[in-house]
């Protein structure tokens, strides 16, 4: 089955379903995102050897695109796991891609910074990190965040990026649906205070993060622009 008729399936059953809460209520289309888990498209970009879909940010546009029509909610939650998952694919662990593919695991962003900087603190194979992230697409609704901070190890420049299991203790949401995403997307804060992650936790180099962002995740974002007039997601570090 191709992925627009798996697509096709879910927008006229789940996702239309979901769509009006999301849009009246502000409930978080959650019905929608698990359908479109198993129709495969939140492993639509996973590599095929791991069970997803092997496409590209062209099929990825398009899926967005079509879901935006029926319910913006869900296609601001998807926009914000395809661009996590851009960055997984270059740097994560396969166990957590294979969860994606099997439509068991939705990734979101946590990149910008409310007050001070998040910071790092490495000791042994263990991270602290500390921080408050706005506009966090799927607050308290995804599994994991892709979470921006200054470098774990001393003397290192720049930003790194960690993925953060959302179970991960006082790791929590302060209040719900307190940004300026659609109705129903869970645009929030997420904070750590603070959440404990292993080394390998880290994607990429230590203070590579920026790098990251501006080549992978911003790219992704721009591209997967919901519609014209939406609040653009930031990305600042």
């Amino acid at each position: 089955m191709s992925y627009r008729t798996a697509l096709a399936h879910v927008l006229t059953g789940a996702v239309a379903t979901g769509g009006e809460p999301a849009r009246m209520q502000g409930k978080f289309p959650r019905s929608g995102v698990t359908a479109l888990g198993r129709a495969g498209l939140l492993g639509l970009t996973v590599a095929r050897e791991l069970g997803g879909g092997g496409r590209g940010l062209a099929e990825a546009a398009d899926v967005v695109d079509r879901v935006a029509r029926v319910c913006p909610a869900a296609a601001t939650v998807l926009r914000s796991h395809y661009a996590a998952v851009a960055v997984l694919e270059a740097h994560g662990g396969p166990w957590v891609r294979a969860e994606i593919a099997a439509g068991r695991h939705l990734c979101s962003l946590a990149l910008d910074d409310a007050g001070p900087g998040s910071t790092a603190h490495r000791a042994g194979d263990v991270v602290t990190l500390r921080g408050r992230k706005r506009q966090v697409v799927a607050a308290g609704e995804a599994d994991s965040y892709l979470w921006s901070s200054g470098p774990s190890a001393p003397g290192v420049g720049g930003r790194s990026l960690w993925l953060v299991p959302a179970h991960a203790p006082d790791l929590y949401v302060p209040a719900r649906a307190t940004g300026p995403g659609p109705s129903g997307s869970a645009t929030s804060t997420v904070c750590a205070d603070p959440v404990l992650v292993p080394s390998s936790a880290l994607l990429g180099e230590d203070g590579g993060g920026e790098r990251l962002v501006r080549d992978v995740v911003g790219p992704w974002l721009a591209a997967l622009r919901v519609a014209a007039d939406q609040e653009p997601v930031l990305v600042a570090l």
